[in-house]
Formats: C-alpha cells, structure tokens, sequence
C-alpha cells in the first residue's frame, strides 16, 4: 500500500565531508551534525556527488523545511471506561473544541515556530462539541475495550489507512516536506502501553506509567487491563495490522499510516511522544524503510518511552520531561531541524573563509 524508497548512503562521505569542511572543529556542532546528515540524505539521495558539493552556488541542491504541518489525530477508547484515567472521555471531545478555539498548548507552540496546524476527528464520543474547521475522518464513535474483544474490525482499519493517505496527499499539496502528528484521546497511553508491551514482548510492568499523573491503584489497573487484552488476543499479536486491529485506537491507526504516506511522499517525519512512537514502531514493522524518514522529538516523562526510544536504537533531540501529547514535543523541536538546515546551507567552509583548515 505504501511504496517508500529506502534513504541511501550513497552519497553519505559527501554529504559528511561537505559538514566536515565547514569553519568548526569536526564533530563541534555535536548531534546538529548527526541531523543535517539525515536530513540532507533524504532530500539528496537523487542528487549527484559533484552537485551536492556546490549547494552554496545552486539554490535547488539546498536543504529545505517548507510549509511545516501538524496534525493532531483525535480518537476515544473504550478501555477507558475501565478507570485507567484521571479523566473521563467527554474530555476528549472538549479538547478537540479547544484545538479549533485554538486555546491549547499545541497551537500556542504552532502559532510560535510557523507550524500549520489541523485537527482530525477518528472517532471521538461526542461528535457535536467540535468545530465544523475540524476533519472528518471518524471511523467510529469509540473503540471496543481491548480487554474485552478487538478494538475494531479490519474494516476500520483499512478505511483509517485510506484516510491518512489521503489527508498526506492533501497537505503534500501545499509543498509541505515536514509533518509532525500529535493525538488526543483519554485512555490512550494505555492503548500505547499495550502496543509497546505486544511488540517488544516485554510484560504489562514495564510498559505501564502513570500518563497525565494518575494514582499507584491506577496504574495496577492499567497493568491488569493490559494483561487481560494481551492474553485475549495472543495469537493475533503478530502482524502490526492486526496488533492495531486488537489493541490500537482510531488516532493510532491514522497516525501510523500517515506516517507511511509520508515517507512516501519524501516527507521528514518528526516523531512525537510516547504514543505517537508507539505508532512509529507500527510503522516500522509495516516498512523498515519509514525509519530514515523518522526524527525523534523527544524522550517523554512517560517510564515506557525511554525503553521504546532504547529499543528503536534511535536518540531523541529533547529531554524536557514532557508528558501532555498533542505533539507538543515534536512542535518544540522544529528550531532544532532548522538549524541544522541553516548551518548545512549557510555556513561558510574552510576554502571559502580562507581560513586555515584545523581538522
């Protein structure tokens, strides 16, 4: 479904070289060096040796970030009528409405580093108390209780994937190469938790926390729900889309295939949170080649995230403790990929300073 041309390494010594041979100690700008390479081996990997050489004197062999867009992928849970949250779902339709008031962490950060920002209804409770500015992509009211039966049918699944590609190929189209997503829905770090514990086999202990900051008797509940649905579902927990289709949320679907769509689509990926990287990992076991498309954000305040990141073999470009979603993360971390963008670009070599080269 998703046709994604692996990163090459083909022109990975000119690309170092050209970083190496700027006005610096090699190494000096530390991880920044680290992602103007992988930036520059998505967007050059067409280009020839001598022509990524000359970027300075050819406007179009020159990284670019154009148009950033986030989406936030909002979706409610049955599991959470299993007391895994501080809050009830009503809240999720009443964050979706403060999304398009615009009131939210998420668009204060849009609004701050040029972000554009959409929100998309998966499948939240309460329909009516979002704004008509909101997508429409619902593919239900609420999933089932993943504790109790399959999350959603196979159905639901395809139809999320068939959205998702086609909201990327609707923002591919205002010249968008850099999407983050974020999501909103009560219960969904347990729906995370689940999909990390399913997919890096590791017990229900080690991928549970405590989410927006719930009690130790919430937290042993989200551990017991967890042990539930992963026994009810143990000979289904091998293919990503099935493993989606038993544990996973409306948002985690659309997330997950949009993040495929992306990397179709040439795009850089920045990685978000706890949940957001659960569907990453999704991701990744539908197309290995998705991951040289991924820049991860941040490590987040939930426990589980760190072993996720460990177990990607990926290092994040922030450690803030967050632990809010919507993104917020991955909004925060769009200077960062800018500068390494500016200094790739801007900054003079060696030969062109006439400065003594000290590497």
């Amino acid at each position: 479904m998703f046709d994604i041309q692996a990163i090459s390494c083909e022109h990975s010594e000119n690309i170092q070289a050209k970083i190496d041979g700027k006005t610096k100690p090699l190494g000096a700008l530390g991880e920044l060096e680290l992602l103007a390479k992988q930036i520059a081996q998505i967007q050059l990997k067409s280009i020839s040796a001598d022509a990524q050489n000359n970027t300075e004197k050819n406007s179009e062999y020159q990284l670019k970030l154009t148009s950033p867009h986030l989406t936030v992928f909002a979706g409610d849970h049955g599991v959470a009528s299993e007391g895994v949250s501080i809050a009830p779902s009503d809240v999720t339709s009443q964050m979706v409405a403060n999304f398009a008031n615009g009131g939210a962490a998420i668009n204060v950060f849009c609004r701050q580093f040029g972000w554009q920002l959409s929100v998309v209804d998966t499948g939240i409770l309460h329909p009516s108390a979002a704004s008509p500015s909101v997508i429409n992509q619902r593919l239900g009211s609420i999933t089932n209780p993943i504790n109790q039966q399959a999350a959603m049918t196979q159905a639901q699944v395809e139809q999320g994937f068939e959205f998702a590609k086609q909201h990327i190929a609707n923002v591919s189209r205002t010249g968008c190469n850099i999407v983050a997503f974020g999501e909103m829905g009560i219960g969904n770090t347990t729906i995370a938790s689940a999909i990390m514990a399913a997919i890096m086999k590791v017990p229900a202990s080690d991928a549970v926390g405590r989410g927006t900051g719930v009690s130790d008797d919430v937290v042993k509940k989200k551990q017991h729900v967890i042990e539930q649905a992963l026994a009810l579902h143990s000979e289904n927990l091998i293919d990503a889309k099935d493993i989606l289709r038993c544990l996973g949320g409306f948002e985690l679907v659309q997330i997950t295939a949009a993040m495929l769509a992306a990397a179709e689509n040439n795009m850089i990926i920045i990685v978000d949170g706890f949940i957001c990287t659960a569907a990453a990992m999704l991701a990744i076991e539908l197309n290995a080649n998705v991951k040289g498309y991924m820049v991860f954000a941040h490590c987040s305040g939930e426990q589980g995230h760190q072993k996720m990141l460990q177990w990607l073999n990926v290092k994040p470009l922030l450690n803030l403790g967050l632990r809010l979603g919507e993104g917020t993360g991955a909004a925060l971390a769009l200077p960062i990929l800018q500068a390494a963008v500016a200094f790739y670009n801007d900054m003079a070599s060696f030969a062109d300073a006439e400065v003594t080269d000290v590497t």
